[in-house]
């Protein structure tokens, strides 16, 4: 394990896991909930994630772009984004909106042009694989082929299943073991 992934995985579980009865977007009930939210915004935190991304996703050839369904995936695309510039890396951002404008462009994608560029695919917490999902359908409609879907943290609820299913690949940063949460 890099000093890095684990710097991340200590941020983590100090201040984005909360303990009490919590609702997940499945329905589900669970007794712990993970917020990225709450350190993918931070400035100490952001680049590590951005580093363990990149250094995830490093083997994935040709990817051009990285981002994901809004809000989640907006800080880690762009932390990636800025991380893989630092090292010399072009990976662009981009952003999938829930539903197109109904003004402007109309656009559901927003960001570089992505047809006919592979792409990863992000998230910070996965779940059930649907955000992942919606976003790859919103993608294909745009012309980009996906590379594969990448998560900070896989709650190991079902997502990779899911998205292996539909003949993507799937790459998680963190475990709920990492976080001690299993």
């Amino acid at each position: 394990m890099t000093d890095t992934r684990q710097k991340l995985i200590d941020f983590i579980s100090a201040e984005a896991v909360f303990h009490g009865d919590f609702v997940l977007t499945s329905g589900k009930k669970a007794t712990y909930y993970v917020d990225l939210r709450r350190v993918s915004l931070d400035h100490r935190v952001a680049p590590l994630i951005g580093q363990v991304m990149l250094d995830l996703i490093k083997a994935v050839p040709d990817v051009v772009a990285v981002g994901g369904m809004t809000m989640g995936a907006d800080p880690i695309a762009a932390a990636v984004m800025h991380q893989g510039a630092a090292r010399g890396a072009s990976y662009d951002a981009f952003v999938v909106r829930k539903e197109p404008k109904d003004h402007g462009r109309g656009r559901q994608v927003e960001g570089p042009d992505l047809a006919g560029k592979r792409v990863i695919v992000l998230e910070d917490t996965s779940t059930t694989g649907g955000s992942p999902l919606a976003a790859i359908e919103a993608l294909l409609k745009v012309g980009a082929e996906i590379a594969g879907v990448a998560v900070v943290v896989d709650r190991n609820t079902g997502a990779r299943e899911v998205i292996e299913a539909a003949g993507y690949l799937y790459f998680a940063a963190i475990s709920l073991e990492d976080l001690g949460l299993n």
